[in-house]
């Protein structure tokens, strides 16, 4: 029991702590033997088992729906980036018109969940690239980023994958991103601090270089009311 007891404290703080234990999200060999309405079936029942031992009574007709509204929520949602069959087709272009210069997708809306307590991450991603003979259609920038928020994470991580994704689509090393973006697991539970957001980046390439990343965070400065 002791031992149990402080398995659980350490658990408690690698969440607490922001800590992530690879670069790929963590999923299971049979992740995907189930249909996703097998998925949603599960799921169903296993809320309601929530619900009802928070002692809510799901005979009332606003909760009654309640336990499959968040299954399907789960499956084809706010977790719908699990599943590799999602992800966006990202089909590249020549560069013909030659530009040599880094391009800049910012204040990418982003909806992702924290892992550790599964409550919303809600900020901004700022991803750039510098083509290397390819480019790629501006709003599959916007669903990559779309696509790994969509599942549970640590910000972290989310930086690392949308640029990886990004360098293999592309063919360069020269992708960086930048988000900013408030954790409701630190807003809203444990110090319930409102104003705090979160800054994590992910620099590849000529971004490794002080003169280009200084460029690009300028880029992301600029005053872009239309």
């Amino acid at each position: 029991m002791k031992i149990e007891g402080t398995l659980e404290d350490h658990f408690e703080q690698l969440g607490d702590n922001h800590v992530s234990t690879s670069e790929e999200t963590p999923l299971r060999e049979d992740a995907f033997v189930l249909t996703d309405e097998e998925k949603i079936g599960r799921i169903k029942e296993s809320v309601r088992e929530i619900m009802l031992t928070l002692g809510l009574d799901l005979e009332d007709d606003s909760l009654k729906g309640t336990p499959n509204r968040v299954a399907k929520m789960f499956v084809k949602e706010i977790f719908g980036g699990l599943h590799p069959d999602r992800k966006p087709k990202s089909s590249t272009f020549d560069n013909k018109y030659k530009y040599g210069e880094m391009l800049v997708e910012k204040n990418i809306t982003l909806y992702s969940t924290c892992e550790h307590h599964l409550l919303p991450i809600v900020g901004r991603a700022h991803v750039a690239y510098i083509s290397k003979g390819t480019v790629v259609g501006l709003s599959k920038m916007n669903r990559i980023v779309d696509y790994f928020a969509k599942r549970p994470q640590v910000q972290e991580r989310l930086n690392i994958q949308i640029v990886r994704e990004l360098q293999n689509v592309l063919g360069t090393d020269d992708v960086a991103c930048v988000i900013d973006a408030k954790h409701l697991c630190v807003n809203s539970r444990g110090i319930r601090d409102i104003e705090s957001s979160t800054v994590t980046a992910e620099y590849g390439g000529k971004f490794k270089d002080e003169a280009v990343r200084r460029e690009f965070l300028d880029y992301i400065n600029l005053e872009t009311d239309f």
